[in-house]
C-alpha cells in the first residue's frame, strides 16, 4: 500500500518542476571589525549588490541570528527551481569584499515535496507540493532523522501517530511548518522550519509535540536555530 501510493504521487508530481531548498549559515571572521570604515561600507554595498543581482532567480529571505549563537550570525533561506542558481550566487557573494570575511558554518539542502501522511483533505497549510515562506518574524530550523524502526512499521500504524502529530500542530496554529526532503542529497532525512510570532509560542508546540507517540521514533533533531527575519541591509550594518 505504501509503495502504490508513493508512486502515485509520484506520478501525479513528475510533471511539476522541482523546488530546491537551502538554508545557509554565515559567519563572520572578527577581523572585519578592525578594517577601516570606507572598506567595510564598501564590501557591504558589493554584497548587497551580488544579492540583488540574482534575486530574480532565487526567493530569498534573510535572518539574523547574532547574539543567539556563537557559530553563526545570519542565515540565507534560498528557494529555487534550479540548482544552479544557488552555485552563482554564493560564488558572487564570496568574491565580495564582506564574502571575503565569511565561512559557511552549515548549509541544508533539500527538495520541496508533500508528504504522502496528508490527503486532499487535510487543511492546506499541510497539504502543499511547494514551500512557499510565509512573514513570520521567527523562523526555527533543523535537521531532522527517524529511527529505522519508524520505517519497518506498518503503514497504517505511522499514519496513526501522524494524524497525532498533525493534531497537535494545528492547535499551535499559526505556526507554519516547512517541510523539505533531504533524502539521498545530504546528510538528513529532512529539514523543518517553523514560522513562528515568537519563540514562547514555538516552544509551547515542541513541549507538547515531545509527548506525542511519533517523538519516540526521532534520532535526530539537533542543531536547532532560532532565526529573526530582517532586512539584510540592517543584518550587515549589525555586523559591523
Amino acid at each position: 500500500m505504501a509503495e502504490t501510493e508513493t508512486q502515485w504521487q509520484q506520478a501525479s508530481e513528475e510533471k511539476l518542476p522541482v523546488q530546491y531548498i537551502n538554508y545557509v549559515f554565515f559567519k563572520l571572521d572578527p577581523v572585519w571589525r578592525r578594517l577601516p570604515d570606507e572598506e567595510r561600507e564598501r564590501g557591504k554595498v558589493e554584497f548587497l549588490q551580488a544579492v540583488e543581482e540574482h534575486r530574480g532567480q532565487i526567493l530569498l529571505r534573510s535572518f539574523s541570528l547574532m547574539g543567539l549563537r556563537a557559530d553563526a550570525d545570519f542565515m540565507l533561506w534560498r528557494i529555487s527551481y534550479d540548482l544552479e542558481d544557488f552555485e552563482r550566487m554564493q560564488s558572487a557573494l564570496l568574491k565580495t569584499g564582506l564574502g571575503k570575511y565569511l565561512s559557511v558554518t552549515y548549509s541544508y539542502f533539500a527538495i520541496s515535496r508533500r508528504s504522502i501522511y496528508v490527503g486532499e483533505h487535510t487543511p492546506g497549510f499541510e497539504n502543499k507540493r511547494y514551500i512557499i515562506p510565509g512573514e513570520g518574524e521567527y523562523l526555527f530550523v533543523y535537521p531532522f532523522v527517524k529511527t529505522r524502526e519508524w520505517y519497518r512499521l506498518p503503514r497504517e500504524e505511522r499514519q496513526r501517530m501522524m494524524n497525532e502529530h498533525m493534531k497537535i500542530g494545528r492547535k499551535h496554529y499559526p505556526i507554519k511548518n516547512n517541510t523539505a526532503y533531504c533524502f539521498g542529497v545530504d546528510d538528513y532525512e529532512f529539514i523543518l522550519s517553523f514560522e513562528a510570532e515568537s519563540p514562547e509560542k514555538f516552544q509551547d508546540l515542541m513541549m507538547e509535540l515531545r509527548g506525542s507517540e511519533a517523538s519516540a521514533y526521532t534520532e535526530l533533531d539537533t542543531p536547532i536555530f532560532t532565526c529573526r527575519r530582517k532586512p539584510l541591509q540592517e543584518i550587515l550594518n549589525s555586523l559591523g
